[in-house]
């Protein structure tokens, strides 16, 4: 399919002019004023802006956990995506302990095969032997994976303990792979659990008081420690209060590469949703980290602003009421997640553009090109530029829309966003140059979206080796 979008605002994070672009065979092949040129399909962008389509680098599509699968699949997932101007998502392969890498990456790959938009992989290393060493290097020299997840959390589980983390980021170190972290400090938080159940909080609000903000600090740094030991960069995800963020905001100050991601949710809703007196409304906010005492969001947004956290998610991992029950007597039983890859965009340009936190600029670094740049897949992804992917959403600063479960596409009876009005929607979404999403309806295609293959970060990554290699201790002569 060929498009022509005209008369809008071109916005990449380093400039901003008027002028048209022309797609075909899913690429990006003239940027002009005036363009004459024959199209299939033309948009006139007049009075909104033309923008890379968004990418949400933490997502969680049909996931199996806690004893259930997520509702939302790989195809309803990244439609909804679409219908928020999201183009490409980059989710998680979560091997069980004891199960084989490749054979959960080749899992996922399957399921993902229906997906409507872009998707990539992270791999989690949940466990560690000698196979998890070598299916590392398969997954980063031919399957384009370029970086690994690590649980710190999620005791007798998935959680990862510190030999394992030392163990895998030594190997990305080797492969020229990112790590990322989950950072909580399992062990604390498997204690904090038994000690509230022991005393007689069943419900939604132990799940807080189970994950304090000082268990988040304390895993951001010890991994950014024994990154920085390693002297490989890290990827921090979902970072929920002002603990972990002065760890980035340390770290980053210290001359450490070290990534923050924050989640739409974290940016603008408190802890004071769990002591609802309504179980499943409060049981439908459980995610870990959880949401944070007042103040926290504010943190968050100065942490965007001042660039110490580059990218925004969603951890969208959602579950329905009758799974949300099954911690009915027992909230560490509640599955863990929340919706909102739908509503990401939206909510990040009207909390922050309408507000003046970000400029437009900023808003599609932190929703696009940061996530792009960092995960290597720039400009193919994150830029309007001729010859990158023809992902592309165009956006009515002006238009408005009501957000509730009862209209929003997302697989999931709720929304943590229900009832709020946002100014700032996408018009059109498109992706590999076909228009997915038009004036509120969608037009998806079951498995039109493709595998993104990420590649490593060799040249960094070289010269950090052979800065190890000058620096290595030498034995003294006696």
């Amino acid at each position: 399919m060929s498009v022509l979008i005209k008369n809008g605002t071109i916005v990449n994070v380093n400039e901003s002019y008027k002028a048209d672009i022309f797609c075909e065979d899913g690429l990006i092949k003239e940027i002009g004023e005036n363009l004459k040129v024959s199209a299939e399909k033309v948009i006139d962008a007049s009075g909104k802006y033309v923008m890379p389509g968004g990418i949400d680098p933490h997502t969680h599509m049909e996931l199996p956990f806690m004893g259930t699968v997520a509702s939302e699949d790989f195809f309803t997932g990244t439609s909804a995506g679409a219908a928020g101007g999201t183009t490409m998502i980059i989710d998680f392969v979560i091997p069980s302990p004891k199960e084989n890498l490749l054979e959960a990456y080749k899992k996922w790959r399957g399921w993902a095969e229906k997906a409507a938009t872009d998707y990539s992989f992270h791999v989690a290393v949940t466990w560690w032997d000698e196979s998890v060493y070598n299916d590392m290097e398969t997954l980063v020299k031919e399957h384009g994976v370029n970086s690994f997840k690590h649980f710190m959390a999620y005791k007798n589980a998935i959680m990862a303990p510190d030999e394992t983390l030392v163990n895998s980021f030594s190997r990305c170190l080797e492969l020229g792979a990112m790590p990322t972290v989950h950072a909580e400090n399992g062990e604390l938080v498997y204690h904090l659990q038994k000690k509230i159940m022991e005393k007689g909080i069943t419900g939604p609000e132990g799940h807080p008081l189970s994950r304090p903000t000082f268990v988040e600090g304390e895993a951001a740094n010890r991994a950014i420690k024994i990154a920085e030991a390693i002297k490989v960069p890290l990827y921090v995800v979902h970072v929920s209060c002002k603990e972990s963020l002065d760890a980035v905001t340390r770290a980053r100050s210290e001359g450490l590469r070290v990534y923050g991601e924050c989640l739409a949710g974290h940016l603008e809703i408190d802890d004071s949703v769990y002591r609802n007196k309504d179980w499943g409304f409060a049981a439908a906010h459980v995610m870990s980290p959880p949401f944070r005492p007042k103040g926290n969001q504010e943190a968050l947004w100065k942490g965007l602003q001042s660039g110490n956290l580059q990218t925004t998610a969603t951890d969208h991992c959602a579950f329905c009421a009758d799974q949300k029950a099954m911690g009915k007597d027992d909230f560490t039983k509640i599955p863990n997640g929340t919706a909102g890859i739908e509503d990401r965009m939206s909510i990040l340009w009207d909390s922050g553009v309408n507000t003046g936190k970000l400029t437009v600029n900023e808003f599609v670094a932190v929703s696009s090109t940061n996530a792009a740049k960092i995960f290597n897949i720039y400009p193919r992804k994150g830029a309007l530029q001729i010859g990158s992917d023809a992902d592309i959403v165009v956006w009515d600063s002006e238009g408005t829309r009501t957000i509730s479960a009862k209209t929003h596409h997302q697989n999931v009876d709720f929304n943590i966003f229900e009832g709020r009005t946002v100014k700032g929607i996408p018009s059109h979404t498109i992706s590999n140059g076909n228009v997915v999403w038009e004036n509120g309806k969608l037009n998806t295609v079951k498995g039109a979206g493709r595998y993104v293959n990420r590649p490593p970060f060799n040249s960094y990554y070289d010269a950090v080796k052979k800065r190890i290699e000058a620096t290595e201790p030498k034995k003294v002569d006696r």
